[in-house]
């Protein structure tokens, strides 16, 4: 057994560890934590200081008396966890689970390198016990939130279920979800029109000129390009200033998520699913931070690379000032860990996010772009003689509206050009940071050469309606920039708290298509005006999260009933209050007591309040015109739905599920009617109907008894009876098993099944890849896949044992893994799956020859390292009410 014993808490993260630390020095891997807060009850004591009740999670039982026997046999333990409060805690959970030593030695890295590594070991500290206590009471807290306030949701929305959930930090990233929907479902297009104007500089050139403000109206805009008729165009003055464009400072978790979403399309929780890969491999530093700040060490290795790379006029080293207050400056940013390394990575996510990385550390440290403004005003001489400008029609916004033109107006007698030259590239040579809502017109480009009172020749003017647009939803890096401009959560709380918004149900991340509109255009060429109409797409968006009927329910239910939770000072207060136990400056317990009278007096009020009735989100629409009753949407136990009638009506209510995208509180009378044209007959084929309907598996045409389903593609209430006869027929040809020829003297057939398209030989049924169709299948590709399988199940098994043929070593599609029975076991890492013997699997299985059947003895308590006294057990849940 080696002297020293490392715990770490991931297996990726030990392996490259153990590289650097020598023979004489074990690491193993906690696999996260290994205790935590009872999945049942609320195991916090509020009676006696807050005191948590932990217990050894029932999966690591087994790996903690492992390491204990390694730290036992070990002449000293290292806790080498994450630098940051969860790390910290893991730390100290470790300690207390394996009966160590309060001076435990404790070593922190913000990067997986040799020298950082042995660095370490040169100077451990103990376990900072303000930092643990920083995340105990993030840990208790979020646990008397959820654990008191959701029941509450489960018994007061109807159709609720124990599904339904609110948390401190995700109840605010809903509430600014529905807020910002409701702000889109309010806004109202408004338009104005835009004068751009090109000149013929040369004879070919061309220069780009625009009025800096909009008219309100139409007729303005006509006005005015009329008045432009036979006018005279000059350069009235040309302005010419240096510019400078500087880089973004290095990633920190927030923008690195953000940037990433913009440049490779990647949500939130992948980016930091890819950034730890990368940093166990010992390529970036840590990726949970929140600081700008580089070590001098970074700095000067990146200066090194500039220098060898690009020449020593591109250096100019920074030191970024952290914006956000509560940022912890001691950490570093997230960079390369060598910056001589530009393509690390194991696979192309990997690549593309560390290229990523490292471009933006780099770019950090070189110097600044040098750029040359021009800004050219262009006077405007009418026909008539006017030069006056008459400002008070234009509108300022530029999507105000304006008065009506009064009769005789003058109108604005300039137009302006803007061009950019870059004169040295600097750190765009390597660069330049994306925007949320980039602009294309906001692009300039060099203008050609020009002089003071140069005459230009008018090409064309154009008046395009513009219209305004509202604040775009929320994408997922884009709510993470919001939460942390608002100081709500911190960098290892972003992803957790968008994936559990989107689990639950409350949101949902889709594409919305665009909507068609026209707009008017106005175009004065050869001293003619001409007007034509055209079509733009406008709304569109891509991977945005929408909220659905549920969350909004839900979203309102707590802002009525519990404003504090939802309040979004309140919760940045909160997030402050942390970083105050963190610096010491704050007792844990009296910062959970201030919160939790108040928060737990207003639970009972509510939860025993008969005023407080059940929340259905219900809207009435209307009556229906065909019976005259009423018509009204609501949330049910199985989503929103529409329902015409009332249920203390004579005749049963009838019901119809809402569509996919339809909320509650915009669905109109008429789309809600819409809904009960299901199910409807089509047309006729082959002498039988066609009904579209919708059924437990989705939307169907139903013809002769047979159910064939619409592709996702088909609208159910739009779809009509050509394409319903299509359905059916291509439906039957893939029902049919056709035969393309024999191999081995033995008949080879293709069909379509319940899992796809498929190649049948010798009773086996060999799946077709989904980029290859039954139409383009011939006898010699059917072939490759009868042998592409026969040779697949040949490797199936790694090893067997004629011993005991119920244990077998599998090769199976996500890696080796043991099955013993009926049960699948994992193979660790570390582990050669061919060098394993019967005695090694069945060890990894945990099978022992069972002892006999006794009775089951009591469940043990929980321990409480921190409590004198066990939490009470939870009362039982009730059940969900019932729709």
């Amino acid at each position: 057994m080696s002297k020293n014993l490392v715990i770490v808490e991931s297996p990726a993260k030990a392996k490259t560890i153990e590289g650097y630390l020598g023979k004489d020095f074990t690491v193993k891997s906690s696999f996260g934590h290994v205790r935590d807060l009872p999945k049942d009850g609320l195991a916090v004591d509020v009676t006696n200081g807050f005191q948590p009740s932990y217990e050894i999670s029932p999966d690591k039982k087994k790996l903690v008396s492992e390491l204990k026997a390694l730290a036992k046999a070990a002449d000293e333990v290292w806790l080498a966890t994450d630098d940051d409060r969860e790390g910290e805690a893991i730390s100290w959970h470790l300690k207390e689970a394996l009966g160590l030593r309060d001076n435990t030695k404790r070593i922190v890295f913000r990067e997986i390198t040799k020298n950082a590594i042995q660095n370490a070991i040169k100077s451990p500290r103990t376990i900072d016990v303000d930092l643990v206590n920083a995340q105990q009471a993030r840990r208790v807290l979020d646990r008397l939130v959820g654990y008191e306030l959701s029941p509450v949701l489960w018994r007061k929305i109807k159709g609720g279920s124990t599904g339904l959930s609110a948390g401190r930090v995700q109840s605010v990233a809903l509430r600014l979800v529905v807020e910002r929907e409701r702000e889109i479902d309010k806004h109202s297009a408004k338009s104005s029109f835009k004068v751009t104007a090109q000149f013929i500089v040369d004879g070919s050139k061309v220069l780009n000129a625009e009025l800096p403000k909009n008219f309100a109206t139409s007729g303005q805009a006509r006005a005015f390009l009329e008045a432009c008729i036979g006018a005279t165009f000059t350069i009235k003055n040309l302005e010419v200033k240096p510019a400078k464009k500087s880089p973004a400072p290095p990633f920190t978790t927030s923008t690195l998520q953000q940037e990433s979403s913009r440049k490779l399309s990647y949500s939130v929780d992948r980016t930091m699913r890819i950034a730890q890969n990368l940093y166990e491999a010992g390529k970036i530093s840590y990726m949970r931070t929140d600081s700008t700040n580089l070590s001098t060490e970074a700095i000067d290795k990146a200066v090194a690379e500039i220098g060898s790379e690009f020449g020593e006029k591109y250096i100019q080293t920074r030191q970024f000032k952290t914006k956000n207050e509560s940022a912890q400056e001691a950490h570093e940013a997230i960079r390369p860990t060598n910056f001589n390394d530009r393509n690390a990575g194991a696979d192309r996510d990997q690549k593309r996010l560390y290229e990523l990385i490292w471009k933006r550390a780099i770019a950090s440290q070189m110097a600044d772009a040098q750029l040359e403004r021009t800004t050219v005003t262009i006077g405007i001489k009418f026909a008539n003689g006017t030069t006056t400008t008459f400002q008070t029609h234009i509108d300022d916004s530029p999507f105000v509206d304006t008065p009506p033109a009064a009769s005789g107006q003058s109108f604005p007698n300039e137009l302006v050009a803007q061009g950019e030259v870059i004169k040295f590239d600097g750190f765009l040579r390597v660069y330049l940071e994306s925007k949320d809502d980039e602009d294309d017109e906001d692009a300039k480009g060099m203008l050609p050469p020009l002089t003071i009172g140069q005459g230009l020749n008018l090409g064309q003017m154009k008046a395009t309606e513009k219209f305004t647009r509202p604040q775009p939803r929320y994408a997922e890096a884009s709510l993470v920039k919001k939460l942390e401009e608002m100081g709500i959560g911190r960098p290892s709380t972003y992803a957790p708290t968008i994936s559990t918004i989107v689990n639950r149900g409350y949101v949902v991340k889709q594409d919305k298509p665009g909507q068609e509109r026209k707009y008017t255009e106005y175009t004065l060429q050869q001293n003619k005006i001409s007007e034509t109409s055209g079509k733009e797409t406008f709304g569109s968006e891509k991977a945005k999260l929408f909220p659905t009927n549920t969350g909004i329910v839900v979203n309102d239910f707590l802002v009525e009933y519990f404003p504090d939770i939802v309040d979004y000072q309140f919760t940045a207060t909160v997030e402050k209050e942390f970083d105050e136990i963190a610096d010491g400056k704050m007792n844990w317990k009296t910062m959970l007591e201030g919160f939790y009278g108040d928060f737990h007096k207003n639970i009972e009020d509510i939860q025993g309040s008969s005023i407080v009735s059940f929340k259905t989100g219900a809207k009435d629409l209307g009556l229906d015109p065909r019976t005259g009753k009423k018509v009204s949407a609501r949330l049910g136990k199985y989503g929103a739905y529409a329902q015409i009638g009332e249920s203390t009506d004579d005749e049963k209510p009838q019901y119809a599920n809402l569509r996919d995208g339809q909320l509650i509180e915009t669905i109109t009378l008429q789309d809600a009617l819409d809904l009960f044209t299901l199910p409807r007959e089509v047309g006729f084929f082959e002498d039988k109907p066609m009904t579209i309907g919708i059924g437990k598996f989705g939307p169907y045409v139903k013809h002769d008894d047979k159910y064939v389903s619409l592709t996702k593609e088909d609208d159910p209430y739009s779809i009509d009876a050509d394409r319903a006869v299509q359905l059916i027929q291509q439906k039957r040809a893939e029902a049919v098993s056709e035969a393309i020829g024999e191999y081995e003297g033995k008949p080879v057939t293709t069909g379509k099944g319940r899992f796809g398209p498929y190649v049948k030989y010798e009773d086996k049924y060999i799946s077709i890849p989904r980029n290859e169709s039954l139409a383009s299948m011939t006898l010699d590709r059917a072939i490759e896949l009868i042998l592409a399988k026969r040779q697949a199940e040949a490797n199936k098994y790694i090893k067997e044992f004629p011993e005991n043929p119920a244990v077998k070593v599998v090769n199976g599609q996500y890696g080796p893994y043991l099955a013993v029975g009926k049960r699948n076991v994992k193979i660790p890492k570390d582990v050669d799956p061919a060098s394993l013997t019967l005695e090694d699997c069945l060890k990894l299985a945990g099978d022992e020859p069972a002892p006999a059947k006794k009775a089951a003895p009591a469940k043990a308590k929980a321990t409480a390292t921190t409590a004198k006294k066990p939490a009470a057990k939870a009362p039982a849940k009730k059940a969900a009410a019932k729709k």
